[in-house]
């Protein structure tokens, strides 16, 4: 992936110190500190733009949110949108949002075992070609960090527009004994899914009328223990 940014765009996001992270590494196991609470932190995978983390950041002020990205002018241009998200009249971004510099190969570095309430998965690159599976992040070898890096509540939200990229996943969540649930092959067959942000390229393919694929991935133990109570619950109702 190419990019063309503005000159300057490294001062940009070093002069941000308040919502830009740009040596995560030294947050691991300290990011309840970084943030200055206990709230659940929630990760997104590949922000692109920024455009999902910073709404949900908004909506949601009983958690905390970190966009990831290993692209200079993607934090710039996520610290944009999240400072227009939080519509402060001294430009300041949400309390709750970190934007963090880093290469997602490299996440066991940058957070600790336990220390993420949920994982987003925003139309990943689905590396077509079968020699990159391994880069695919819903490939076995990036779930089995997630599901350390999760605590006892847990999940996982993927989206995809790629039909082969989201049966790859089902295969790869199935081999490893994950359960799954809100499985959907056309999120938005009836118009806009409620309570759900979309991302830029969510709202080009729902105006193009192209299916999204979607599930969330139920990991922690009170996370499945919950489900299941939920679905017997489900069960006995007339």
């Amino acid at each position: 992936m190419r990019l063309r940014g503005r000159k300057g765009i490294r001062e940009t996001i070093e002069s941000q110190h308040d919502l830009v992270v740009l040596n995560p590494a030294e947050w691991k196991g300290r990011w309840a500190e970084r943030f200055g609470n206990e709230k659940p932190i929630h990760v997104e995978l590949g922000m692109g733009k920024g455009k999902f983390i910073s709404e949900m950041s908004v909506l949601h002020p009983d958690c905390n949110f970190i966009g990831v990205d290993m692209y200079d002018e993607l934090i710039r241009r996520a610290s944009e949108k999240a400072r227009a998200a939080a519509g402060r009249e001294d430009g300041s971004a949400p309390d709750n949002l970190a934007l963090a510099l880093f290469n997602i190969e490299r996440i066991a570095d940058v957070f600790d075992e336990g220390e993420l309430r949920r994982i987003y998965l925003n139309f990943s690159d689905p590396w077509p070609k079968k020699r990159h599976a391994r880069r695919r992040l819903t490939h076995a070898g990036f779930v089995r960090q997630y599901v350390r890096l999760l605590d006892s509540r847990g999940e996982i939200h993927f989206k995809t527009d790629s039909r082969p990229l989201f049966e790859f996943s089902l295969n790869s969540f199935a081999d490893l004994n994950i359960r799954l649930r809100r499985i959907s092959l056309d999120l938005h067959k009836d118009g806009p899914a409620p309570d759900n942000v979309m991302t830029e390229y969510e709202s080009k393919f729902y105006e193009q009328q192209m299916p999204i694929y979607r599930l969330e991935a139920v990991i922690g133990q009170e996370a499945l223990a919950e489900h299941e109570a939920s679905l017997a619950l489900a069960e006995r109702q007339p």
